[in-house]
């Protein structure tokens, strides 16, 4: 069984939000699906930090989770800025059970376990203008962040972490985010959001500050989920 991630499918069946009139997402979800179906087995495992679908409500972005649910293997799923659907776990959860939607897992203040790894994180946030709200939502998902590692951390897993935001882009840092991570030694931080050629030129993939950083939005993974099977378990060495 192994462990793929991808990050801001931007699903858009049931409502007019063409992706594909940015460069590079021309037929984005038929390549997401013949791309995941070749690479992902029933087994597997596939985490989604955030902006899965833009449907403003569940029952919008019904058709979008039912395009998901019908891929192979279990999901992951955490909120993306775009994910105007979200709402609590437990109403998320029984909307996904009264449709059967099986095989969709929500990663809101918990943790998923994976062979001794722990599949944490949250959206996460930016603060560049010192807006006492964004103040006030960073603290927030930095809360949710640190619930969902300690959740990990109590069951005896080894914490990784995938967020939506970035924690770091180029000479900016999310200080609350990269606290968190620094605090339970966090080896590898996977996240998304970033698109096109310009923002994915920014982003940290690499060593930093003792973190290994991976952007892994869709585009940039040219619409394929990523395998990183061999990279979490290295984190548990």
């Amino acid at each position: 069984m192994s462990l793929f991630v991808m990050a801001d499918l931007h699903l858009s069946t049931s409502v007019n939000k063409p992706m594909d009139i940015f460069g590079g997402w021309d037929n984005y979800m038929q390549r997401i699906e013949e791309n995941w179906q070749r690479l992902v087995s029933p087994d597997d495992t596939v985490v989604v930090p955030g902006d899965i679908s833009w449907g403003m409500n569940l029952e919008q972005s019904k058709s979008d989770f039912d395009f998901l649910n019908r891929l192979n293997g279990k999901k992951i799923i955490s909120k993306g800025n775009h994910d105007y659907f979200w709402t609590s776990k437990k109403k998320m959860d029984d909307f996904f059970k009264s449709n059967g939607f099986d095989t969709l897992n929500i990663m809101h203040n918990n943790c998923y376990e994976y062979e001794g790894i722990g599949i944490c994180g949250s959206r996460g946030w930016i603060n560049e203008t010192g807006n006492p709200d964004d103040v006030k939502i960073l603290k927030r998902e930095a809360q949710r962040l640190e619930v969902s590692i300690q959740s990990a951390e109590a069951q005896g897993l080894k914490p990784v972490v995938f967020l939506h935001y970035p924690p770091v882009f180029g000479e900016s840092i999310n200080v609350e985010i990269f606290d968190v991570l620094m605090k339970h030694s966090i080896r590898y931080c996977f996240y998304g959001h970033l698109h096109g050629g310009i923002a994915h030129s920014k982003s940290v993939n690499g060593l930093y500050n003792g973190i290994i950083m991976r952007l892994i939005s869709a585009d940039y993974l040219q619409f394929a989920p990523l395998d990183i099977t061999e990279i979490v378990q290295s984190a548990k060495i």
